[in-house]
């Protein structure tokens, strides 16, 4: 007994019917589990904790890869696994929040055990990947990144300023919403700067009394005109910030995942999904 199940999906499955299938098994959720608490496992930590196949664990991962759950990075001669929450947090601004009625019990079963997931004691990990499929240009994907008017208009909406030059600064704006406008709460130094396909700074947060960490945007273009935007966090010494950019702070917001949603949402629809 393998326990080995088909994971194969059909072709022309929507993005969202993508994550929902995913995440409609057991094992594949546990999978999730084990990278919420611990990001940038290899394969073979993964297989101890399951009891199937290690191809029936590759095949799993390959469908939640295809849902953009998982992503994956080399690091020498081992393929890390990080689990990547924009989907989910898609997932959740398009559904989970727009229907609350009882009856849908589908959803509200699905946004319980999400509720429940992201409660579960975690392990600090100093590396956080996120990924996202946006139906833009990578000039336009680049300009939302690094303009002020762009900024304004997506995730916490702040202002900032960047000198897109190697040893240029970089700078975020308190808004209104959060008092003391104008005042800088994040800075950082432009390490590489590479457009419209990479921009790598450090960035360091004025309220946490920890080291700065290091940010890669890396923007690959695709087919049909869907580019992929992967955010890159190294987070070493730097455990509150780590939580703070994974959303999980009480009352901080939904960090990257959430940011990275709503431009997604703003690039392909016009408007901010907290608009």
């Amino acid at each position: 007994m393998t326990c080995d199940l088909l994971v194969t999906y059909g072709l022309g499955v929507g993005e969202d019917e993508r994550v929902f299938r995913a995440l409609a098994d057991a094992s594949r959720r546990f999978l999730l589990d084990l990278l919420f608490e611990r990001d940038g496992r290899t394969l073979t930590e993964l297989e101890s904790e399951l009891a199937m196949t290690r191809f029936g664990v590759m095949k799993h991962l390959k469908v939640l890869e295809e849902a953009g759950l998982v992503v994956t990075r080399r690091a020498g001669r081992e393929k890390l696994h990080f689990l990547n929450a924009v989907p989910i947090r898609l997932v959740h601004d398009r559904w989970i929040d727009k229907y609350t009625e009882p009856q849908v019990a589908a959803l509200v079963d699905l946004k319980a055990e999400l509720e429940d997931d992201m409660s579960a004691t975690t392990t600090y990990s100093t590396v956080q990947v996120h990924r996202v499929y946006i139906k833009a240009t990578p000039e336009r994907i680049w300009t939302a990144l690094t303009e002020a008017d762009w900024a304004e208009k997506y995730g916490y909406q702040c202002r900032i300023a960047y000198e897109l030059r190697e040893g240029g600064t970089y700078k975020a704006f308190a808004n209104a919403a959060m008092g003391n406008e104008g005042d800088v709460i994040l800075k950082g130094e432009v390490v590489a700067v590479e457009p419209p396909r990479r921009l790598v700074q450090t960035w360091d947060p004025v309220w946490i009394d920890e080291p700065a960490t290091r940010l890669t945007y890396e923007i690959a273009e695709g087919p049909n005109g869907v580019c992929s935007l992967t955010l890159t966090h190294d987070l070493a010494d730097a455990p509150l910030t780590a939580d703070q950019v994974a959303g999980r702070l009480e009352n901080a917001g939904g960090g990257w995942p959430q940011v990275l949603s709503d431009l997604k949402t703003l690039l392909e629809t016009g408007s901010s999904l907290y608009a």
